[in-house]
């Protein structure tokens, strides 16, 4: 009898998983043949969200050269490394390159044919374009997966769930902001992929507020405009008369930082130093847990964040010390000695005493919320006050006398990996980590100052806060105490959040009615081993997996960069063996 596994979901992610399933079968599985079955209403390989329909002015976020979807021997994983090359190598553009995705698609097409050409012959790979709505089937048995418009179910031994990013019902604000623009002929434009959002209802020349300053804010932006037919000359953006005017703020009022411009050179900090696999080890160990924190703080200020706090000054003053000495008034061994034995208020004397530029200081909170405490007497005057701010952080972005920022990065790529081991990655940490280390090229914040002073684009400010009244949706914000803009659309500009609950994903839904636990945070939570679903009781289930950003062993970024022991690929391929093992021990049960 032929077993019988399926992966819902044949984006990156699943593709990711039968490019290791192919690197393992050899060793771990000698059955009688295998069906793997997709379930994607989308073509295998690119997806939803890197599909060829969809507006080539849409980049990647990553340089060419900072995406492959091949392992390395920086991968701590107990499979075989399968190299293979970069999407600049594979494309023949500049690694300096964005991207755009359409390319980005052709690349993850080419991978998911190149994955399942490497399966074994006995190993048939089958793809339904349908949409999966349900599981059942006992614990110890046979799963059955049921499929949009067909009568029968699919049956598995084993389900892996690799799903992207989800559409998501309205939180009970958006309701009612959605239920007011009903009632009064107004336009409200939930949480969405924008590349699937409907913007001719956003009409030339009227004001739009805009909620979210992220890449989700950019993708907006773009199609608003060049979308619309404006061009750029230079530093100067040329309208075309069909943009409207855009309002935007957000919770810190700021873009994410640019993506930094410069390459790496010298030693690298020698990563993990205060938070790697022997912390990790003695958090899990705790016989009374350790404290995760919420939403608000992130991971707990008591056991993990002080942990990765020190671990990414760590990284920000190796390189300082040892690249930048005459910024500094201490010898890096001196430095060294009392930041290891240090904590707290004694770390924040040492640097004090040692870097005596403040710029030179590694401020997480400040860099977190830089608008805290700043205020403008009118929005006018934050236009140049914002500008200032954008300017200032493309010219350190793109200045290795500031290098200490890129090693920053490399520590939160470090600190990442590790707290996915933990768990319950949640909302605050992932933000964080988007707004720090995965912002916009540089040439799109260029874009933005330069639609700023064309009048397009205008900012807002932080702390921003909505209401729908008199007619019309109100903003204000923190940033310009006492003023307000309205406006007759508002965009909610970000990824709907990948909660279980909340989620119109019918397949999710099912399997938390079903007894599958969920964070505080809403995500579905799995075994950080191997990806199983766990229970509300903890317990994993034993033909049920789940990859991906709605899970609590969420990983960073869309894809992974080379040669940085890339977490996504440590989850595939211990998900991958997971499930080969059991495959094999059910074929061995079988030919008994």
């Amino acid at each position: 009898m032929r077993h019988s596994l399926v992966i819902v979901g044949a984006g990156p992610r699943g593709t990711g998983l039968i490019e290791r399933i192919a690197a393992n079968a050899p060793e771990l599985y000698g059955g009688s043949g295998l069906d793997i079955h997709l379930v994607d209403p989308h073509p295998p390989g690119a997806g939803r969200i890197w599909r060829a329909a969809q507006s080539p002015l849409l980049w990647m976020n990553s340089h060419a050269e900072d995406v492959t979807m091949f392992t390395d021997e920086t991968v701590a994983m107990e499979g075989p490394v399968r190299q293979g090359p970069t999407l600049h190598e594979w494309a023949g553009v500049d690694g300096r390159v964005f991207a755009d995705r359409q390319l980005q698609g052709a690349y993850l097409r080419w991978v998911h044919e190149q994955a399942v050409a490497a399966l074994p012959p006995s190993v048939a790979v089958h793809h339904h374009p349908r949409r999966a709505l349900r599981v059942d089937g006992p614990r110890e048995g046979r799963q059955q997966v049921w499929l949009e418009g067909r009568p029968r179910p699919l049956l598995a031994d084993l389900v892996v769930l690799t799903l992207g990013h989800l559409d998501a019902e309205l939180d009970d604000q958006q309701r009612e902001l959605a239920s007011y623009a009903r009632a009064h002929g107004l336009v409200h434009l939930p949480p969405d992929f924008t590349a699937d959002s409907d913007l001719s209802s956003l009409k030339a020349g009227e004001p739009v507020l805009v909620r979210g300053f992220g890449l989700a804010f950019v993708d907006l932006m773009v199609l608003l405009t060049e979308g619309r037919g404006g061009r750029y000359e230079g530093e100067t953006y040329v309208p075309s008369g069909q943009e409207p005017v855009l309002y935007v703020g957000s919770r810190r009022g700021v873009p994410y930082h640019s993506k930094i411009g410069y390459d790496w050179s010298g030693e690298r900090p020698p990563l993990p130093r205060f938070f790697g696999p022997a912390e990790v080890d003695a958090l899990l160990a705790r016989p009374d847990g350790f404290a995760r924190g919420g939403a608000a703080v992130g991971y707990s200020r008591r056991d993990v964040w002080p942990l990765v706090e020190k671990e990414l000054g760590f990284a920000h003053y190796h390189r300082l010390f040892t690249v930048h000495p005459e910024r500094t008034l201490m010898s890096w061994a001196d430095f060294e000695e009392k930041y290891a034995a240090g904590s707290g208020a004694d770390i924040q004397a040492l640097v004090t005493a040692a870097v005596p530029d403040p710029a030179d200081r590694l401020d997480l909170a400040a860099l977190d919320r830089p608008l805290d405490g700043v205020r403008y007497g009118s929005f006018e005057e934050f236009q140049d006050g914002l500008r200032t701010y954008v300017e200032r952080d493309l010219s350190r972005r793109h200045d290795p006398e500031y290098s200490p920022d890129l090693a920053v990065f490399l520590g939160l790529l470090s600190v990442y990996g590790q707290l996915v081991r933990l768990g319950g990655i949640g909302p605050w940490w992932h933000g964080f980590f988007s707004y720090l280390a995965s912002g916009p090229p540089g040439p799109r914040l260029r874009q933005m100052l330069a639609l700023s002073r064309a009048g397009v684009l205008k900012f807002l400010g932080a702390d921003m806060t909505v209401t729908a009244e008199d007619g019309v949706f109100r903003a204000a914000t923190a940033t310009v105490p006492g003023s307000f803009v309205e406006a007759r659309a508002l965009v909610e500009a970000r990824l709907p959040e990948p909660t279980v609950g909340r989620a119109r994903d019918t397949l999710l839904r099912e399997l938390h009615a079903d007894g599958a636990a969920e964070t505080p945070d809403g995500l579905l939570r799995v075994d950080p081993g191997d990806g199983r679903i766990l229970d509300r009781a903890g317990r994993p289930h034993p033909r049920r997996f789940a990859l991906g950003p709605y899970t609590d062993g969420r990983t960073p970024g869309a894809f992974t960069r080379p040669r940085t022991g890339g977490p996504a690929f440590r989850q595939n391929d211990a998900t991958a063996r997971a499930a080969l093992r059991f495959l094999a021990e059910l074929s061995s049960r079988t030919a008994a």
